[in-house]
C-alpha cells in the first residue's frame, strides 16, 4: 500500500485536534479530517468553558493524567500566546457521604494534593454566594478552574497546521479500514480516499457510527448548558471571587457551574452533570437542539436555594452531547487486530480537561503502539469481562 501520510486523524474536536498537534510536533505527516468547521458547536467541544480539577472524585487513577494535562495546557498556551486555562479555585460540594465529596477527598489524600475541607459555615463565610445545607461540606482546591474549549481547539489546530499538518474541514468520513498486521489504513470520505501507515479515531458523539464494528457499549446523551444574568449584576461572580463548583445535590443529581468569564452581560453558566430523570438518548443528527421553558424552570429549581443570586434573568442555553460508557470511564486503546489504529471515545461528560494529555497518548499509541501514561482503566476489554460476569 502506498503511504501518502504517516497518520490520519479522524475527528478534530478536543481530542483529535490535540492529537494532530502532538503528531505534527513529532514530525509525522498528518492528515486531519473533520466533518464540520473548526471549533464547531455540533458535538461536545463547545460552550466557552470546561471544568478542570485534580482532586478527581471519579477515581484516583485519573490524577497522574491530570497532572500531565495541566503541564500540556500551559505548554500550548506558551506556544500560542493564548489564555486557555484559568485557575479560579473549585468547590466539590455535597453531603459528607456523597460521591463528589468522598471521592475528591480520597484522590486528594492519596496523591498528596493541596486542598481544604470546609464545613457549611466556612463555605458561606468564604464564598457567600453559596448557601449549602447545614450538614453539607466541600473540598476546596485552589488549582481547579476551567479550560476554554473552542479557543483550545483552535490553538491545537493552529499549531498542528504550522507544524505541517494537512487539515480538511467539511469532509465527513464514510468508511475506514485497517489492514491486519499493521500494514496501513485506508479512509474514505465524500471527497476521496486517503492512505496512511496509521490511524487515530477521536469521533466524539459520532463514535457509535464510526466505531460500530468494535461493538462498544456507547450511548449518546443530550445535555443542556444554561446562562443566567445574576441578580444585582455579575460583579460578585467574577473569576477572582467566584470559583467553579460541582454540587451533588441528591444521590442521582449533580449540578456544576462557572464564574461569569465571557465579558460584561454574558452571564454565568450552570448545568446538570447528571440530569434528573432518564437520560435523553440521541444521535448527533437527531438531537433536539431546542431548549424549552420547562428545562429552564428545572434548572432554576436547583439554583434558587443554593446560589440565589444566580437565579436572575435567563439569557440563553446551548445543547451538547455526552458519549457515555456503562461505567463512565473512557475508552483509549489500540485495536487488537489492527494495532496501528488508535481510538479515543466514550468520555462520558468529564473528558475535555484531559484533551491535552489524550492528544499525547494518542500520538504515543499511533507511533509507538504503547504509552508511558497509565491507561489500563480505559481498556475496552473490561466490558467483555462484565458480560462474562
Amino acid at each position: 500500500m502506498t503511504q501518502i501520510y504517516d497518520v490520519i486523524v479522524i475527528g478534530l474536536g478536543g481530542m483529535g485536534s490535540a492529537a494532530a498537534y502532538q503528531l505534527a510536533a513529532r514530525r509525522q505527516r498528518v492528515l486531519g479530517l473533520e466533518r464540520h468547521t473548526p471549533a464547531h458547536d455540533r458535538g461536545s467541544s463547545h460552550g466557552q468553558s470546561r471544568i478542570i480539577r485534580q482532586a478527581y472524585f471519579e477515581d484516583p487513577a485519573y490524577v497522574p493524567l491530570l497532572l500531565r494535562a495541566y503541564e500540556l495546557w500551559r505548554q500550548i498556551e506558551a506556544e500560542t500566546g493564548q489564555d486557555l486555562l484559568l485557575a479560579t479555585g473549585g468547590l466539590m460540594i455535597g453531603a459528607p457521604e456523597s460521591g463528589v465529596v468522598r471521592g475528591a477527598i480520597r484522590s486528594a489524600e492519596e496523591w498528596g494534593l493541596a486542598h481544604e475541607v470546609l464545613d457549611a459555615a466556612a463555605i458561606r463565610r468564604r464564598f457567600p454566594l453559596f448557601t449549602p445545607q447545614p450538614r453539607e461540606i466541600a473540598l476546596y482546591e485552589a488549582l481547579a478552574g476551567f479550560v476554554r474549549p473552542e479557543a483550545s481547539v483552535v490553538a491545537h489546530l493552529d499549531r498542528a497546521a504550522r507544524l505541517g499538518a494537512n487539515l480538511h474541514f467539511g469532509e465527513p468520513v464514510t468508511a475506514w479500514e485497517g489492514s491486519p498486521g499493521g500494514e496501513g489504513v485506508r479512509v474514505t470520505t465524500a471527497r476521496g480516499t486517503y492512505e496512511a501507515a496509521r490511524l487515530v479515531i477521536a469521533p466524539g458523539p459520532w463514535a457509535p457510527e464510526l466505531l460500530a464494528r468494535l461493538g462498544l457499549p456507547l450511548e449518546v446523551e443530550r445535555q443542556v448548558m444554561y446562562w443566567f444574568d445574576p441578580i444585582g449584576g455579575d460583579g460578585p461572580f467574577q473569576p477572582a471571587q467566584f470559583p467553579i463548583y460541582i454540587w451533588e445535590t441528591d444521590p442521582d443529581v449533580t449540578i456544576y457551574g462557572f464564574p461569569a468569564s465571557d465579558g460584561p452581560g454574558s452571564g454565568a453558566k450552570v448545568a446538570f452533570f447528571r440530569v434528573p430523570g432518564p437520560h435523553q438518548v440521541t444521535t448527533p443528527e437527531a438531537i433536539d437542539r431546542e431548549v424549552r421553558a420547562a428545562e429552564v424552570s428545572q434548572m432554576r429549581e436547583y439554583i434558587a436555594d443554593r446560589i440565589p443570586a444566580l437565579n436572575g434573568k435567563f439569557l440563553r442555553a446551548k445543547t451538547c452531547m455526552y458519549t457515555n460508557t456503562p461505567d463512565e470511564h473512557f475508552v483509549i486503546t489500540t485495536l487488537p487486530d489492527a494495532p496501528h489504529v488508535a481510538v479515543a471515545a466514550g468520555f462520558s461528560g468529564h473528558g475535555y480537561k484531559f484533551a491535552s494529555v489524550v492528544g499525547e497518548i494518542l500520538a504515543d499509541l499511533a507511533i509507538e503502539g504503547a504509552t508511558r501514561h497509565p491507561i489500563a482503566l480505559f481498556n475496552p476489554e473490561r466490558f467483555e469481562d462484565r458480560e462474562r460476569d
